[in-house]
């Protein structure tokens, strides 16, 4: 895996490493042998994941047939038509 830096930009080049990693699912994988999980704990596990997995293509196959509403989008703070944050109004509780 390789990440670049550009301009002595330390910062964002560890972000995209670590978005990187996270959708390799490296830090799952790091979480998941941190102790042995017994076969039948794993079993569990996977049919809990797959339960999970069909419910959600279930959702998102209703969402694009318009039998459920599509999720609201994410606003994030300081990306172009997000609210501004609210400035402090002077009144501090001590």
């Amino acid at each position: 895996m390789k990440v670049d830096v550009r301009d002595n930009n330390v910062d964002q080049a560890l972000r995209a490493l670590k978005k990187k990693l996270q959708r390799e699912g490296v830090f799952r994988e790091m979480k998941a042998r941190r102790a042995y999980e017994k076969p039948s704990e794993r079993r569990v596990r996977e049919k809990q994941d797959a339960i999970r997995r069909a419910r959600k293509a279930a959702r998102k196959q209703a969402q694009r047939e318009g039998l459920l509403p599509a999720p609201k989008p994410k606003l994030r703070p300081g990306a172009p038509g997000a609210p501004a944050p609210r400035a402090a109004s002077g009144f501090s509780r001590d």
